[in-house]
């Protein structure tokens, strides 16, 4: 009715009809191959955007970039705090038993060492769950340089003869067990930090600063009991984590079994 010649409107009838076909049955032209998609149907990865389907590149192009993204946090203040804690434990070591160990100038530096990987250890963590700079480098690396600094503390005042040695080893032992229990039962969930823990972390922190200055007098009889109740908080929150790994890994057995019998049903 319009008088516009059939191949001035879309070709010949013949071609008319195969586009028809195609819309209608979904597939798409021989053409569309080389772009984006190869002929199996796998997305061509050295293709430009013109040639994605159904979003397939920007999609890839989002993931590229949040790898990206998650690489460069690496870099962020949470670990470069954590990463001078772990330089500071060298260093701590050397100003510890500088002057034959039993300096008062040279107790006084180590002692401001210490105290830098204590205050820096609380901001690290706080900052990383705030701002959301978790990454598996700080998740790894942060109780590492915990347990570098206090266990190099607790020997160094070991072997000088300021702390007896079965202190440093009902402490050490204590958290390197730990560790090793919640790897153990990762696989039935993790062992949350008890508000105990956190009271261990600070008592023992502030009782191995205390030794690890030349203190006199009633000072001196001060950290002493400050050492003792961080030893029972030690033991104490030790033996909660025993139990609630048992619970966890108890009730990760019940729920797996049931999971089992249901798939079995």
């Amino acid at each position: 009715m319009t008088g516009v010649p059939a191949s001035a409107a879309g070709g010949s009838p013949g071609a008319q009809g195969a586009r028809g076909s195609a819309a209608t049955t979904g597939a798409a032209p021989d053409l569309s191959v080389p772009h984006g998609t190869g002929a199996d149907g796998v997305p061509d990865h050295d293709a430009g955007d013109s040639g994605s389907r159904d979003g397939e590149r920007p999609l890839r192009g989002g993931k590229i970039a949040a790898a990206a993204v998650n690489q460069a946090s690496v870099w962020n203040v949470a670990n470069l705090l954590t990463m001078l804690r772990l330089v500071l434990v060298p260093g701590f070591v050397a100003l510890m038993l500088a002057g034959g160990g039993y300096d008062p100038a040279w107790r006084s530096l180590a002692w401001a060492a210490f105290a830098i990987a204590m205050i820096t250890d609380l901001f690290d963590g706080h900052l990383a769950r705030t701002y959301d700079l978790v990454t598996d480098f700080g998740k790894i690396a942060d109780p590492i340089a915990d347990k570098a600094i206090m266990g190099a503390a607790l020997i160094c005042l070991s072997s000088l003869g300021d702390l007896p040695w079965w202190v440093t080893v009902v402490i050490l032992g204590r958290e390197l067990g730990i560790t090793l229990l919640r790897f153990l039962v990762i696989r039935y969930g993790v062992i949350p930090a008890s508000r105990g823990g956190k009271l261990k972390t600070l008592t023992q922190g502030v009782a191995v600063g205390m030794y690890v200055l030349a203190l006199t007098g009633w000072l001196a009889t001060l950290r002493f009991w400050v050492m003792a109740a961080a030893v029972v908080l030690t033991v104490a929150t030790g033996l909660d984590y025993v139990r609630q790994a048992i619970v966890l890994r108890r009730q990760g057995i019940a729920e797996r079994a049931a999971a089992l019998e249901e798939t079995q049903a």
